[in-house]
């Protein structure tokens, strides 16, 4: 099975996890700083640039952090299937 993924493809792809991160991290009423801050940085332009998908993205890591950090679980920043 030769599947491609396109570069269009991935870049939606974390444009969608940008828009979920956005969205729990303000219903949570959590500002781009405090969430930045719980993930070990000083500014918040790596949440600002990622929640864009703005040349940046949200890691592993950071995904695991901010689930835990805005006490979701983490799939809801991966995908909006939930079951």
């Amino acid at each position: 099975m030769d599947k491609k993924i396109s570069a269009s493809n991935l870049d939606q792809f974390y444009r969608e996890i940008g828009k979920r991160v956005k969205r729990y991290r303000k219903e949570k009423g959590i500002s781009q700083l405090e969430l930045a801050k719980a993930l070990g940085h000083q500014s918040r332009t790596i949440i600002s640039l990622a929640e864009l998908a703005n040349n940046k993205h949200f890691n592993l890591e950071h995904l695991y952090k901010i689930s835990i950090y805005l006490e979701i679980d983490i799939c809801n920043l991966v995908s909006d299937n939930q079951a």
